[in-house]
């Protein structure tokens, strides 16, 4: 169920017609989905302030209603692991349109996976799947199901991975927590049934999976209409 909270943060998005990340982590986190540690940064000396509370190295991202794809103009940064190094990512990204602030997270390790939602008008709520990171769009590998879903559900949706044996661990390296991400994908699927009303697609992209954890690196949230 959605709360008071989540309610405002969406109607307070209407006006650019998506949720920024901040905010969408918020909502992830207020649904009970693993985020990474983040302050929003809006002026200098919150950048420093933060950076301290949440220590190095840090991930940081330009937040603006502006930019939907960060990545197309160089709007993240990984492994920062100084004050003078963020002070200068943060006056770099100032200087982008509609600037406002910088978002600070905590870097998480892991494998890159992506958990999305899509509303089709013929089919209902669709749940993908797949690998993620920035490659994602390249190599494809995927796997689709129509919400709400069951644990067996998600149990056969990453078995149809080309590269579930990744997940599962591939010559002598870690598996990842498949039951904390199989717990990812049923409270996504939760959420975005609350959400089938308001959303266009949301994308959690990359999840980030290792033995212990699978965190919301990055999201975004598409709103209908």
């Amino acid at each position: 169920m959605l709360t008071g909270e989540m309610k405002k943060i969406l109607e307070a998005s209407r006006s650019i017609g998506w949720v920024m990340e901040p905010e969408a982590k918020q909502i992830f986190s207020l649904a009970g989905l693993d985020v990474p540690r983040f302050r929003w940064a809006k002026d200098k000396g919150e950048v420093t302030q933060f950076a301290e509370e949440i220590g190095y190295p840090l991930v940081a991202k330009v937040v603006s209603p502006k930019v939907i794809h960060k990545s197309d103009i160089k709007g993240v940064v990984v492994g920062i692991e100084t004050q003078q190094e963020l002070i200068e990512v943060y006056q770099r990204f100032s200087q982008v349109e509609s600037f406002a602030g910088m978002l600070i997270e905590e870097r998480v390790p892991g494998i890159e996976v992506i958990v999305g939602a899509k509303m089709d008008y013929q089919f209902g709520l669709i749940i993908l799947l797949g690998m993620g990171g920035t490659s994602a769009e390249i190599y494809r590998d995927v796997s689709l199901r129509m919400a709400p879903l069951s644990p067996i559900d998600i149990a056969s949706m990453v078995k149809c991975l080309k590269a579930h044996e990744l997940l599962e661990g591939y010559r002598g390296s870690d598996a990842i927590h498949l039951g904390q991400l199989v717990k990812t994908i049923q409270v996504f699927s939760a959420l975005v049934m609350d959400l089938k009303g308001e959303i266009e697609s949301i994308d959690l992209n990359p999840v980030m999976c290792s033995s212990a954890r699978c965190v919301v690196a990055d999201a975004r949230i598409m709103l209908r209409g």
